[in-house]
């Protein structure tokens, strides 16, 4: 992190930069793991699994690595900071009739021309090497809320399943080109799951891989802890604020924050409204976190990992907590590629 620096921002604000440059450092100390796996998935075809356990336990460690990055966020991005001043800009025109939108935005190409165009607000699944741990370990992800299939669990089991989670697919659109295909590519060949189900009674292989989905449910977690400070918890703070106003202290304006909160505080349609990808976003980033540990091969392992995450974090307040502290309402936020509304009572975006 120290030898990073952010060269242009929205605010000027450390806090932006440093927001910034804990996602850059994720991305570069996890760039290796990439090489590594190839490495694995070309051992495991030569049935050498002394070269994956090896790869396997690296690739773990290295992940352990991305979730001490991740929690770094806090020594230098403020969550008021975050929530009021940066958030705004990374809002997409997608999803926004509602907000005055219809169409998205209308660019101009340069030679005079000019077409509509809706795109989706930043996303941490936009992240191709994020999509590629799951890809190479064999994690099946689900629309948000559809339950796990039994009756096939046992044709799926041992292999790499095509992506059908529809928003994940979405999100590769904004991934450079060679990153979808690479991704694509990947799909096809990745045997590790395979591999280890098929040598399931090599002790080493089987930790080795359980190992990797622990410290990958892990880094979700921690992930889940910043999604409840930095969005949660000031969601909630600016509700709270917004229906302190009284009627005629509050604007009466039609734009995007004042069509957004209209919306959010009509019950009859807080329902229809979306979140990341047509999913609220804790429900999602859970089940995402969830079905991490479902590949584990030791029937342990398997047991300790699916073990209810509230139980876990009795003493835990952004993860055991949450929940305890906000009413129901509060946790239908949306995700960065969802809805959005900017007002400086309302304080930033993404309300409902």
């Amino acid at each position: 992190m120290e030898n990073l620096a952010t060269l242009t921002t929205f605010t000027g604000s450390i806090d932006e930069s440093w927001f910034y440059l804990v996602s850059v450092a994720i991305e570069a100390r996890g760039a290796p793991i990439l090489p590594l796996m190839l490495q694995a998935i070309k051992a495991a075809r030569r049935n050498d699994g002394q070269t994956v356990a090896e790869c396997l336990r690296r690739f773990a460690e290295r992940l352990d690595d991305l979730g001490t990055l991740l929690k770094r966020m806090h020594e230098g991005c403020d969550p008021q900071v975050f929530y009021h001043r940066i958030r705004p800009f990374l809002a997409g025109s997608k999803n926004m009739g509602e907000a005055g939108l219809p169409n998205g935005l209308l660019y101009e190409d340069g030679t005079g021309r000019e077409s509509y165009r809706q795109y989706s607000g930043g996303s941490n699944a936009q992240s191709s090497i994020i999509q590629f741990f799951d890809i190479v370990l064999g994690i099946q992800h689900r629309p948000t809320g559809e339950k796990k299939d039994l009756s096939s669990e046992s044709e799926l089991e041992g292999r790499a399943p095509p992506p059908k989670h529809n928003f994940l697919l979405e999100m590769r659109k904004y991934m450079p080109g060679p990153h979808r295909r690479f991704l694509e590519d990947v799909t096809m060949v990745a045997n590790i799951r395979d591999f280890v189900e098929s040598n399931r009674n090599n002790k080493e292989l089987t930790i080795a891989y359980d190992a990797c989905l622990a410290m990958l449910r892990a880094f979700r977690d921690v992930h889940i802890n910043i999604v409840s400070r930095y969005i949660i918890i000031k969601s909630r703070e600016s509700r709270s604020r917004s229906r302190s106003h009284s009627p005629l202290q509050t604007r009466r304006k039609v734009d995007i924050a004042t069509s957004s909160r209209q919306n959010a505080n009509d019950t009859s349609n807080r329902k229809k409204l979306k979140g990341t990808g047509g999913t609220a976003l804790i429900p999602f980033l859970k089940q995402a976190r969830d079905e991490t540990s479902e590949p584990s091969i030791d029937s342990w392992a398997r047991r300790v990992l699916t073990r209810d995450s509230e139980e876990q974090g009795q003493n835990d307040f952004f993860l055991g907590k949450i929940e305890e502290q906000l009413p129901a309402d509060s946790l239908d936020v949306c995700g960065m590629a969802g809805t959005w509304a900017v007002d400086e009572n309302a304080g930033g975006l993404c309300h409902y």
